[in-house]
């Protein structure tokens, strides 16, 4: 604690003393021209810019937006070098991007809330749209940051304007728009630290003058990734009882991890007239990259199945490393549905069309989407991959996730532009989103607890689970703004939610009793071949419903030309789901009124917030400093939970999904961006929030639940980032840009047995650093990188699962690319 208080004390001080040299360099600047709405006028040549955001739906100074939202645009997206827009998250206060446990998924927490789990049908607090198509998976919502023209972060429900309703906050990505009458080609080439390689282009190309125009991206990424499969264990004596005798076998060392993607978008911009535009789209993607390795460290925590955390303890250190980076396990097996050396493949195929009709008293839009998901994503869980007397590998527990999702989106909207004081926005969502969801899994750690199977072992027999979500969303929006006079502004708005699902779902069971009896001669290729769609024997069939009005209401007041302040309040709220990990160890077909019941979907959880803010332009456009204070109010928070169980005097858990608790979090959002002189541009972020439980009741608690912290909120966050333009030879620049980066301790899973249990992801400061030589109008560059130059050790997930084993993911090491870039046309 007193380390992280010392980086925020230094955190604080730098975002102040940054603001001296500006007050210096341009006191003598600051003018008081405004326009007649009475806002502060900026210029063009000279300052930090001014940033267009789209957070009330329609085009809108940031500094005159009521509402807590940070932008980050092309400019930074560049700088920044991060692959994806989870590596933007540094530049957002209160804003944690990491990954989920065993996947390369996004966990993205805002404000005390966040996901850390994988089940397909839990409804992310914090959502992400791309060109307002919700995307629904969070598998898929680490975007490339390659096309993308800007990123608004919305922070706090969004229980109005922004499609599927959030507690925690929206992340909204636009992508960029084909140029009517204008041909241009953009590239992208890196190379790097890992076998990293990419390569990334766009063509604008003009088809009918003044009307049509086309954009093509395409990109391909790959790398060797940057864990080994190293670690070592004992021997396994036949998969009976482990006879440790000192004896050690290790993995081969090899690289694992490793990255390729395939990805593409394919855009056209029809403008017949100057009052109708309407983009088309189809987005393709093709993900083989290899599973996310884990790093067993169960030496942290032995709970209460000793026997099995003995195995996976013995040896687990690398003799020449104690770096955990080389002590990752995986199977790799490509037996028994696993298809592990396949890697996980995923994809994706979308059609979305935006349009947008223009008249005199206003804007329809109408976006529309259609989205199919298929992943394939084996893996081994436990990072251990034992070896057996007879040269065998035992999965612990491998398994492989598969699922097909499919999405379809209709909203209509109408923007009014009456001229007067008052203006609305109001409109119409639906959406279906259907997923089918089947798990196969190698429980091999039975075969040391207790006998084989009438056909075989447990380490080479898959057990399958499998269920199905069809889920209906429609609502109901409007939000109006009334200047009361030119300085002060109020806006109100509405969203009735209905939302509809339907699961089936039935016990897990092996391949011969998927029939319901026992059929030895039944034969599957793939775990979804198993579909409840597939065998419909023992399904069942449960459905959930929830209706809710949401609303928010701000006030805005221009004090002066430079001066903005607002306070808004909304309630929002985010639908109940099912747990996609329901089924015992139960003989097929037995109980299944109990089953039901175990199977029913949580309550909706909501979030009641209050925030308080100011927004201010000073020095002649060379400071703007956001401040905003906020109060956030939880009820029935989604919890997953993993219970220790015994099954047959062997050690097993169950995964719950229930309503646990309700909490409170309070916290400040603080943004500076200077340019105190010209060339030199300074960024600081700062995030700090008090987030705690109220009441916390969930079944065979082994402590007081409420005693722990909430997970994925960490206390502070802050971010100093600048950069340096300085010209050099002829028509070139040098670019300097650097960025330190701190993230305190915060949990990440809850053990509910004992507080002993939970999993944290350590505090961390990451450094990073670029220089770029760039032609002084764009044409080309060549930039040098440095990410992570401290070589920091930090988890970016980590899951104890109920005393069986603790896995843990790490972030990048040290990093080094080169990139060089070019771009023409007319």
């Amino acid at each position: 604690m007193k380390k992280a208080n010392l980086y925020t004390r230094s955190a604080v001080a730098a975002l102040v003393t940054a603001a001296f040299p500006v007050q210096a360099l341009a006191q003598d600047q600051v003018t008081e021209a405004n326009d007649s709405e009475g806002v502060a006028t900026q210029t063009e040549d000279s300052g930090v810019g001014r940033i267009i955001v789209t957070a009330t739906r329609r085009d809108s100074d940031l500094q005159t937006t009521p509402i807590a939202v940070s932008a980050i645009d092309q400019t930074l997206i560049q700088q920044s070098n991060v692959e994806d827009i989870g590596g933007l998250a540094t530049f957002v206060p209160n804003f944690s991007a990491e990954t989920i446990t065993g996947f390369n998924a996004a966990s993205f927490a805002m404000r005390g809330v966040g996901q850390n789990n994988i089940i397909v049908y839990f409804e992310p607090p914090v959502a992400v749209l791309v060109d307002d198509f919700v995307v629904p998976s969070v598998q898929t919502q680490l975007l490339d940051t390659f096309d993308v023209a800007q990123i608004e972060v919305l922070r706090g429900p969004q229980g109005t304007l922004f499609g599927k309703n959030t507690t925690g906050g929206a992340v909204t990505v636009r992508t960029i728009r084909p140029e009517i009458d204008t041909f241009s080609f953009d590239g992208r080439g890196r190379v790097g630290s890992f076998g990293t390689a990419s390569a990334k282009a766009a063509v604008n190309i003009p088809l009918v003058d003044d009307a049509v125009a086309l954009r093509l991206v395409g990109g391909i990424e790959t790398s060797d990734g940057y864990y080994r499969n190293g670690a070592c264990f004992g021997p396994v004596a036949g998969f009976v009882e482990s006879q440790f005798d000192g004896a050690e076998g290790c993995l081969d060392g090899s690289r694992i991890g490793g990255t390729e993607v395939y990805s593409a978008r394919a855009k056209l911009l029809v403008e017949p007239t100057s009052n109708i535009s309407a983009l088309f789209q189809y987005e393709f993607l093709r993900d083989r990259s290899e599973s996310v390795p884990s790093v067993n460290e169960n030496y942290r925590y032995t709970g209460d199945a000793p026997f099995v955390t003995d195995l996976l303890n013995t040896g687990f250190f690398n003799p020449d490393s104690d770096d955990p980076l080389d002590n990752a396990g995986i199977t790799l097996r490509d037996d028994a549905l696993l298809f592990a050396g396949r890697g996980q493949r995923i994809d994706v195929d979308g059609l979305y069309a935006n349009i947008d009709i223009e008249f005199d008293v206003g804007t329809l839009t109408s976006v529309t989407g259609w989205r199919s998901q298929r992943s394939r994503l084996p893996n081994s869980y436990p990072g251990h991959a034992p070896i057996a007397d007879n040269g065998e590998v035992l999965s612990i527990f491998d398994a492989t996730r598969d699922d097909d999702r499919e999405t379809f989106q209709q909203e209509l909207r109408f923007s009014s532009d009456f001229g007067g004081p008052f203006d609305l926005i109001a409109g119409a969502f639906y959406q279906t989103d259907d997923t089918d969801f089947c798990v196969s899994q190698l429980l091999g750690f039975l075969d040391l607890t207790s006998g084989p199977l009438p056909f075989g072992n447990w380490n080479d027999t898959p057990y399958i689970l499998c269920n199905a979500q069809e889920a209906e969303s429609i609502a109901l929006f409007g939000e109006g703004t009334f200047e009361i006079t030119p300085a002060l502004s109020l806006t109100g708005g509405l969203r009735y939610t209905w939302e509809d699902k339907t699961w089936f779902g039935r016990q897990q069971t092996f391949i011969p009793g998927l029939e319901g009896g026992f059929d030895p001669s039944i034969s599957i290729d793939e775990a979804l071949d198993a579909s409840v769609y597939n065998f419909p024997a023992g399904v069942i069939s449960l459905d959930d419903s929830a209706e809710e009005l949401t609303w928010r209401v701000s006030l805005g007041y221009q004090a002066t030309p430079d001066f903005y302040v607002y306070g808004t309040a909304s309630h929002g709220f985010k639908a109940g789901g099912f747990n996609d990990q329901i089924g015992g160890f139960a003989p097929f077909g037995d109980d299944l009124a109990a089953f039901a019941a175990a199977a029913r979907a949580t309550d909706p959880e909501t979030a009641d917030s209050f925030e308080l803010g100011f927004k201010a332009e000073l020095f002649d456009n060379r400071l703007r400093f956001n401040l905003t204070g906020f109060h956030v109010k939880y009820n029935d928070l989604q919890r997953q939970l993993n219970v220790p169980l015994v099954v047959n005097g062997a050690p097993n858990q169950v995964t719950i999904f229930v309503n646990a608790a309700s909490a409170k979090v309070s916290g400040i959002e603080a943004e500076m961006t200077a340019e105190p002189t010209d060339g030199l541009t300074l960024r600081g972020v700062l995030g700090y929030q008090d987030a705690r439980y109220g009441e916390y009741d969930a079944p065979n608690a082994g402590y007081d639940l409420s005693s722990s912290p909430l997970d994925r909120a960490p206390e502070w966050q802050w971010t100093i980032d600048s950069t340096y333009r300085t010209d050099v030879f002829n028509e070139h620049e040098l670019v300097f840009n650097g960025s330190v980066a701190y993230q305190d301790r915060s949990l990440y899973t809850q053990a509910i047995d004992d507080p002993l249990g939970n999993t944290f992801l350590d505090a961390r400061t990451l450094v990073n650093a670029s220089i770029t030589l760039n032609q002084i109008d764009d044409k080309y560059y060549v930039r040098l990188i440095g990410q992570n130059l401290t070589d920091e050790r930090y988890r970016t997930a980590s899951q104890n699962v109920a005393g069986l084993w603790l896995n843990s993911q790490f972030g990048r090491p040290r990093f080094f690319a080169v990139e060089v870039g070019f771009s023409f046309g007319n």
